[in-house]
Order: structure tokens, then C-alpha cells, then sequence
């Protein structure tokens, strides 16, 4: 709805995914639906109906490896820009992304901690950010750059029926420096 994209057929998509599903015990299937095939000049007043795009592919076992012995950020040189009408979206103008994993792989790093063009920590490359001082658990607000993750929501949820404080700002990175621990996660890595 955001992105102005309609789509009505759930049900046919969920068959679909079921069917590419069967078979693999471990997997990632993916589903990117895009507005559809139209006109030119950016305009979609010909695109009459969503294009949905669905693959599988290998579960990534470092993330395994990842959650037992710990990961290395590395700070990405390349900056997010500030979007509030895309913040908080996973959608598919990621060049960002594009590039931050670029300079990633120019390193020993496992992932990127990235900040947005004003400075302030936002996310990781392939993953969300939270990191904890005493009892408190601190997470980037995400309305100006960065994406709101289904396991970012999923842990602020659960952190705000805990004993822990749940708070989402804008920090530098001196601030989160100085965390008593830091996490990352994304759909297919929990915490």
C-alpha cells in the first residue's frame, strides 16, 4: 500500500510458495512483487497488474556459526540516505545495500554497521541493530533511513513484555560503542 503497488491474490501466492516449499527441509524462499510490466517515464499507469517473483535457495549456514561465536562489525563508508516516505521498507532500490556490501567484502569484517547520511546508527547491512546498556535495549529509529525488519519488530514485541526497557533512537556511535552487549538479527537470524 505504501509503494502504490496493488495486489489482491494472497491466497494464489500462498499456494505458490507452498508448492516451491515442499521439498526442502531448510531453505530460503523468497517473494518480491513489484508493480508489473507498464509504460515508460516511471509512470505505472499502465502497469495493470503485480509482477511476483518467487525462487528458493540455500539456507546460509555461517548464520549458524554466527549466533555461536559471535560476528566482527566493520563501520561501511557508504552512508544511507534519508527517505522518510522509504524508511522502514525492504523494497527493491537497494543500491545502497549494493555498495555497503561491496566495501564489506574489502574486509575481515562479518558485517557492516551502517550509519545514515546525518550520522546516526541505523542498521547493518543485511541486518537490524540493538544493543543493551545495564537494562536498557536500544534500537535505531528507522523513520528516516534504514529497513523495519519482521525480526526487529518481532524483538521489540517480546523486549516490551520483558524486564527490559525497550527504546528506539538516534544515537551516535560513541553511544553504542559503550553498550554492555550488541546484537544483530534479520528474518533468517534471530538474535
Amino acid at each position: 500500500q505504501k509503494l502504490l503497488i496493488s495486489f489482491e491474490d494472497w491466497s494464489e501466492l500462498q499456494n505458490e510458495m507452498k508448492m516451491l516449499a515442499k521439498g526442502h527441509v531448510r531453505g530460503v524462499l523468497k517473494v518480491i512483487i513489484s508493480r508489473g510490466s507498464g509504460g515508460r517515464g516511471y509512470s505505472g499507469k499502465s502497469c495493470h497488474s503485480a509482477t511476483r517473483i518467487l525462487s528458493v535457495s540455500a539456507w546460509p549456514d555461517h548464520y549458524d556459526r554466527w549466533r555461536q561465536e559471535g560476528i566482527t562489525l566493520a563501520l561501511s563508508p557508504v552512508r544511507l540516505g534519508r527517505n522518510p516516505l522509504l524508511a522502514g521498507l525492504k523494497h527493491l532500490n537497494r543500491l545502497e545495500q549494493v555498495l555497503i556490501r561491496s566495501h564489506l567484502e574489502q574486509t575481515d569484517a562479518d558485517e557492516a554497521l551502517v550509519l545514515d547520511s546525518e550520522g546516526w546508527v541505523t542498521e547493518c547491512c543485511a541486518a537490524n541493530l540493538f544493543w543493551r546498556k545495564g537494562d536498557v535495549v536500544y534500537t535505531p529509529r528507522l523513520d528516516q533511513a534504514g529497513v523495519n525488519g519482521i525480526m526487529r519488530q518481532f524483538c521489540i514485541r517480546m523486549l516490551a513484555q520483558s524486564p527490559f526497557s525497550i527504546v528506539e533512537v538516534y544515537a551516535g556511535l560513541g553511544e553504542v560503542m559503550q553498550a554492555d552487549e550488541i546484537v544483530v538479527c534479520n528474518a533468517l537470524m534471530p538474535i
